[in-house]
């Protein structure tokens, strides 16, 4: 203290008595100490440092520079929308369903503050940038025209395609979200869940038909699609028409005996609506071929959410089609 004090002093013109300046520092509470103290860096926790840390995410577009962890989040595909609430990630922006002017209903209850963002095929920019998000998650199968504009509003990150790769999206997402020890549970959860389903089916052998119709369409659903990837997972077959690794095709009424099979779950696109949804699947429902069917003799058919089955692909999705196969299996 007394070298501070000699330091400061010895830089006071002559005519300024030293003894005046000391007892003004006293005076106005300025310990001469501090004159030549030494401050220790703040502490920075580890909490506050993955915030701010800047990460890298290669994705379908490339890689994004994406900092901390989002908390304003836009989801631009159902899918991207039941990942992140399963992430714990509630979005701030988000597009409609296919089957309404809102968003899946079985999604509705965590939804009630998410802002509608267009829809998947066309999302709304200002309404986006509006939000002032901090990510954005969408689908190049989707938004790839838009992907420049969106990047310039926010780090965007896009899976390469949708449906039989949600696993490796739900991956993708909570990578950008930081939240990948989430997905890492959520994973975990269902594997769990599709070992019991094995378990209790057994040596059963069932071949497993899957069918959409749509308006003036039916189409069949082969392994890569989404509910086809986890009818193999847990380990149903699928009819020798269907044993396809392809996506899906669109069959005539002459073709009506494609759809058969031990058991037949059918789903109509939700984007009819509900009247003309029955409309979309009567003409099928009530053709002489129909009731053929080895499935429609046995009673085993039966009708379950397009939005659940096909239309989301998401985690909360999966585990929403295992329930559905546990009841009508009689698991």
């Amino acid at each position: 203290m007394r070298l501070c004090i000699g330091m400061v002093f010895s830089c006071l013109p002559p005519t300024i008595s030293k003894r005046v300046i000391a007892l003004a520092i006293y005076l106005v509470g300025l310990p001469p100490i501090a004159a030549c103290s030494h401050r220790t860096p703040t502490a920075v926790s580890p909490a506050v440092e993955e915030a701010q840390s800047t990460r890298p995410i290669a994705h379908a577009m490339g890689s994004t520079q994406v900092v901390g962890n989002p908390s304003r989040v836009v989801a631009l595909t159902n899918e991207a929308t039941d990942i992140a609430l399963a992430l714990g990630a509630t979005p701030v922006g988000a597009v409609k369903s296919w089957s309404s002017d809102s968003f899946n209903e079985y999604l509705a209850a965590d939804m009630t503050s998410v802002e509608l963002v267009g829809d998947e095929l066309q999302p709304n920019l200002e309404k986006i940038a509006a939000l002032k998000p901090d990510l954005i998650l969408g689908s190049k199968v989707r938004q790839a025209q838009v992907y420049s504009q969106l990047s310039a509003i926010a780090p965007t990150v896009f899976s390469e395609t949708l449906g039989f790769t949600w696993k490796e999206n739900l991956r993708l997402y909570a990578d950008a979200l930081g939240r990948s020890e989430q997905a890492d549970a959520l994973i975990a959860d269902w594997e769990q869940r599709t070992a019991d389903f094995k378990q209790r089916l057994g040596d059963q052998t069932l071949e497993v038909s899957l069918v959409r119709f749509m308006p003036g369409a039916a189409r069949i659903y082969y392994k890569n699609s989404f509910p086809g990837q986890i009818l193999s997972e847990v380990g149903l077959a699928r009819p020798e028409a269907q044993d396809k690794d392809d996506f899906a095709q669109e069959i005539s009424l002459e073709q009506i005996a494609q759809m058969d099979g031990d058991v037949l779950f059918y789903f109509v696109f939700g984007g009819v609506g509900a009247n003309q949804a029955a409309a979309a699947a009567q003409p099928w429902l009530t053709h002489p071929l129909w009731r053929q069917l080895n499935a429609v003799e046995q009673g085993r058919v039966y009708a379950v959410s397009d939005a659940v089955w096909t239309a989301s692909s998401g985690i909360q999705a999966a585990n929403l089609l295992l329930d559905d196969l546990y009841t009508h299996l009689g698991l």
